[in-house]
């Protein structure tokens, strides 16, 4: 029996092993305190025995298992993290060759326009002539593939986003030179050109807000929202620290080595460069109530500005000489201007994607877009002759400022039509009308209570080109499609106009 005992307990199955305590527990219950411990080759310790082991594997083995537990959950989270970092990174690494690819097809695609225009020996500029393509393509395959048309501009939004974000910059460089152009000047011919600037920008702006308004009112057009437009993120400090340690470290490498890379100009780019980068992402932390009376781009040239000057009086070269490295016009001996300016014609490509953007809108109120656009080109260009004439303002200087209002590339196509035109002047005079309206241009509107984003954009783009757009675009994109419409139609009316003979000849004639 014995035997037989210890074979049919040992080989009894575990859950039942596991149930077994409670009934021996009973058992050793019952017996008296002084009672001998039975045999240990009886039954009962046969039985007691495996079951003391098994609870005391049952007890030590919970902890082991939780720590089993909780190692395998680590070793899962940190599986996770990496595997999320990894992922991040990759997304990272795609968004950068996203971003690349995608802005060298527009820097390519204006580079190529520029030659093939050259070649042609056509004056009119072909980065015009490229958003109006772009524009048309976009407009054509919207209505016969339209996936087609989302896809292209799901692909360039990277490029879109950054020109936008450093809208501003591209358009800098003929400020930081300003010193440079007026120079020669005399100072109270000077102070004429400013006032003519100043009041002629102010009534350019009114006459493009007020006309866009009248002719809807005119037509009942009823305005309707206009599509969300993306907006580019903020500057980090990272990109200040980064900016900063290039523009200290070549400041000092050029002082040392003034021929470091080749010519003083390219050995001067990286810290001319980076001090006008610095100018701009710390312009535009400034407060909100501040930056509407010193804009960015003030901060952005004045920063350039006295790194070139700081440059001169240690190098003892002088301040001009470092202006003249910033922008030489020179394609085999760039400066920082000339880095910059080269965006130009790519953000008047992007153009044609915000007006596509706002295609429906553009429509709907294009009576009012191209007769206020219109007026405002003959109204630029007929009040300053008459104002020159009226300040007395030398008939040459006069002519020179007569384009005030139109981006510089197609001023200087428009004064060369006539004889005796100074086009450094010309330039000043554009960038200085920039300037006025890129500072003052949101509280002029909302003092002459320009509300709708149409307005706002044609009277902005109609009266101070380029700059002007840069920055209200920057604080309303919703109106860039209309700055962009207003700014390649301003130049290209102004161009038709004074190419035609009699314009020019009454002009001549106002001017004396």
């Amino acid at each position: 029996m014995a035997a037989a005992s210890i074979v049919s307990w040992n080989y009894l199955p575990k859950p039942q092993l596991q149930r077994r305590p409670n009934n021996s527990s009973l058992i050793s219950s019952k017996q008296p305190h002084n009672a001998i411990p039975p045999n240990r080759f009886s039954p009962i310790a046969q039985i007691s025995s495996p079951i003391t082991t098994q609870r005391s594997q049952f007890k030590f083995s919970q902890p082991g298992t939780r720590r089993t537990h909780s190692n395998r959950i680590n070793s899962l989270k940190s599986a996770g993290s990496d595997s999320s970092i990894t992922s991040n990174i990759l997304q990272t690494v795609l968004g950068v060759v996203h971003l690349v690819v995608s802005l060298g097809i527009i820097l390519a695609m204006d580079k190529y326009l520029k030659q093939a225009f050259v070649s042609a020996a056509i004056k009119f500029p072909s980065a015009l002539f490229g958003m109006f393509c772009i524009f048309t393509v976009l407009v054509v395959l919207d209505v016969t593939v339209p996936a087609a048309a989302n896809g292209l501009m799901n692909f360039f939004q990277p490029a879109l986003l950054f020109i936008q974000r450093w809208l501003p910059l591209f358009y800098v460089p003929s400020l930081v030179i300003l010193p440079l152009a007026v120079q020669d000047i005399p100072a109270a011919s000077g102070a004429k050109i400013c006032l003519i600037l100043v009041g002629g920008w102010l009534a350019s702006l009114a006459v493009a807000g007020y006309s866009a308004i009248a002719v809807r009112k005119m037509v009942k057009t009823e305005m309707i929202a206009a599509e969300p437009m993306a907006k580019p993120s903020p500057f980090s400090s990272l990109e200040l620290a980064a900016w900063s340690v290039l523009s200290v470290g070549s400041f000092a490498a050029a002082l040392k080595y003034p021929e470091l890379l080749g010519t003083n100009a390219r050995t001067c780019l990286p810290f001319l460069l980076g001090s006008t980068v610095i100018g701009y992402i710390v312009g535009s932390g400034l407060p909100s109530g501040l930056k509407k009376v010193f804009h960015p781009i003030i901060c952005c040239a004045l920063a350039a500005d006295l790194a070139a000057f700081a440059f001169g009086y240690f190098s003892k070269s002088g301040f001009y000489p470092i202006l003249g490295y910033y922008l030489t016009k020179v394609s085999s001996n760039p400066g920082a201007g000339d880095i910059l300016m080269g965006f130009l014609g790519s953000v008047i490509l992007s153009f044609a994607f915000s007006m596509f953007k706002q295609r429906k809108l553009v429509k709907r109120h294009a009576a009012e877009i191209f007769t206020s656009i219109t007026i405002a080109t003959l109204f630029s260009l007929y009040s300053t002759a008459f104002m020159g004439r009226l300040v007395g303002l030398e008939p040459t200087l006069t002519i020179s400022i007569l384009p005030r209002c139109i981006t510089v590339a197609l001023a200087l196509s428009i004064v060369s039509l006539f004889e005796g035109a100074n086009s450094s002047l010309t330039a000043a005079a554009v960038v200085l009308t920039g300037l006025i309206g890129a500072n003052f241009v949101q509280a002029v509107l909302d003092k002459l209570k320009f509300d709708d984003p149409i307005a706002r954009g044609i009277a902005t783009a109609s009266s101070a080109h380029g700059l002007g757009t840069a920055a209200l675009s920057a604080k309303e994109p919703e109106a860039l499609p209309f700055c962009a419409i207003a700014y390649g139609l301003t130049g290209i009316f102004g161009s038709l106009f004074c190419s035609v003979p009699l314009v020019r000849q009454s002009l001549l004639a106002i001017v004396g």
